[in-house]
């Protein structure tokens, strides 16, 4: 299961009469709304995105009540959520309810109380879902293994029995419910004036090191032989060869059905018998059916069953970028910012569900016959849902083309949105000038030290007149590192339509344009002045 095992509390506070639809509201939009968020993103993202969402609603309530001005009696409780995916577990919390996981024969607080105690009278919850138009919702993640027990709580609970005697009722039952409820009574026995709920979760297995569900076919289906020119796959015929790589053979075909023409992609015969190669190729036609964008090549959907393991998507009658920048090797730059925006936006689309493309080079982009920029070959793409649910199935030391992939992927980090920035700000560069910002020399920087040293040659050198600004803005996208970028891709395209104030500043300071340098001029000016004073004395 992608999307992971999920248990929630909620408790309404008890100075509101509106608290246990509060609190019921709360529980029943993130079990039902979680399942709904795509099954690309992350198990953070999704639950941040549901629980904030479910403040915003609980706020509105209140706002729009005569409770307005008294959020104590508004729509307002905690909450607390765990979700259990694969070998992690994550935890979403506001408020004062709690999650405990046993631990040495008592129970581990794994969240905080937020609330301040003022006296032994006086308290109040000072976050909590509703409370306020917006909600700083505490995650954490950790890992579990079989046996691990975790317990949520509200405060009508633990605030009457001892985290120890916790633990020793459920060690003592083999019956969950039979240990919540025997907690529950020991809690009323003790004096609790308030609602007393419990939820215990057992964590009998751990998810496997392969998804479920869509990668069956990666492991069931077999790679098909090559076909011939005229002969039928599924239903479809094969008209003629359009690429062939080492990592796929893409052939035009016709649906025989309705006449549709489609471009149909199977695994390379070199790599046939690598299982991570044929998950990554399964994952392609998984990926194209959860994005929709017209910057990003589409899926052909087909209700036939398949026989083999390949990827069916529409034809694009075109060519790709590298072929058309042969073709038009001085653009205009207005046609170059068109091209950048394309690409742009189809990121954004990968971006929105949780995925990097990771290979974005001119051969992965095509443009069709009406001028239409499509991002293709999802090979490399990392989904953050599927990387969580199978943290071993898609592991690649370098994804991508090295002369387009970002710096930080030959230090071995994990890429991010600005990975994917760094490869549109090469393309845009060398769409200027023909050539690649660092040489040849960023495809072998595989050190920290070696980064430092990459130097950017300046656009200006371009076949027209490059304004300074745009050669700021390109600078800024392809720097070394990642934090130096533009935050988003809309801020690199935006500069390249207008000047950035930012990039008029004349003096650079020698800590940011070369910080190795810096830090060696600081130590050696340290080692004149401790030698200095050793001298003197």
């Amino acid at each position: 299961m992608l999307k992971g095992v999920c248990a929630v509390i909620a408790d309404g506070i008890s100075t509101s009469r509106f608290g246990r639809i509060a609190a019921e509201s709360a529980v029943r939009s993130f079990l039902t709304d979680y399942y709904c968020t795509p099954e690309s993103l992350s198990v953070k993202a999704s639950g941040h995105c549901v629980a904030a969402a479910a403040n915003t609603w609980l706020h509105a309530q209140t706002a729009r009540s005569h409770l307005a001005h008294d959020r104590d009696r508004g729509y307002v409780c905690t909450f607390s959520a765990l979700v259990v995916k694969a070998r992690r577990a994550h935890l979403f919390h506001v408020g004062d309810s709690r999650i405990w996981r046993l631990h040495g024969g008592t129970c581990e607080q794994l969240t905080h109380d937020h609330r301040l105690v003022l006296s032994s009278e006086e308290s109040y919850l000072t976050r909590a879902l509703g409370l306020s138009a917006s909600v700083e919702i505490e995650y954490r993640e950790l890992d579990v293994r079989a046996g691990d027990v975790f317990v949520l709580s509200t405060d009508g609970a633990h605030e009457h029995v001892a985290p120890r005697d916790i633990a020793r009722a459920i060690d003592a039952r083999e019956d969950l419910d039979a240990a919540a409820r025997q907690i529950a009574e020991t809690a009323l026995r003790n004096g609790s004036p308030d609602n007393v709920t419990l939820q215990i979760v057992r964590i009998d297995a751990t998810g496997g090191t392969d998804a479920s569900g869509f990668l069956d076919r990666a492991d069931t289906l077999p790679p098909p032989p090559i076909p011939r020119v005229g002969a039928e796959l599924d239903g479809f015929r094969i008209l003629r060869e359009l690429h062939v790589s080492h990592r796929s053979h893409i052939y035009l075909a016709a649906d025989v059905e309705t006449g549709a023409r489609v471009a149909l992609k199977l695994p390379s015969l070199d790599l046939r018998d690598d299982p991570a190669y044929l998950r990554r190729f399964a994952m392609e036609d998984w990926i194209a059916r959860r994005i929709e964008s017209p910057h990003v090549v589409a899926p052909a959907f087909t209700d036939r069953d398949r026989s083999a393991l390949y990827v069916v998507t529409e034809h694009l009658e075109g060519q790709t970028l590298r072929q058309w920048m042969t073709d038009n090797p001085h653009p205009e730059l207005e046609t170059v910012r068109s091209i950048a925006e394309q690409i742009a936006k189809g990121l954004r689309a990968f971006h929105r569900r949780g995925m990097l493309h990771q290979d974005l080079r001119p051969e992965n982009v095509m443009i069709d016959a009406d001028g239409t920029v499509k991002i293709i070959d999802f090979g490399c793409a990392r989904v953050d849902g599927v990387l969580e649910a199978s943290p071993d199935s898609f592991v690649t030391e370098i994804p991508g083309t090295t002369q387009y992939a970002a710096p930080e992927y030959f230090l071995g980090m994990p890429g991010n949105e600005r990975s994917d920035l760094f490869s549109l700000g090469v393309i845009t560069y060398e769409l200027i000038t023909g050539r690649l910002p660092y040489g040849a020399r960023a495809s072998r920087a595989w050190t920290a030290k070696a980064q430092s040293r990459l130097r950017y040659v300046p656009a200006e050198a371009a076949a027209y007149p490059v304004p300074p600004w745009i050669d700021a803005a390109l600078k800024r996208a392809v720097r070394a590192d990642p934090r130096h970028r533009h935050e988003a891709l809309s801020e690199f395209t935006a500069d390249l339509r207008r000047p950035n104030p930012a990039y008029a500043r004349g003096f650079v300071p020698l800590a940011e344009r070369d910080p190795v340098r810096f830090w060696q001029a600081v130590s050696i000016v340290l080692a004149l002045v401790v030698t200095y004073l050793v001298v003197a004395d």
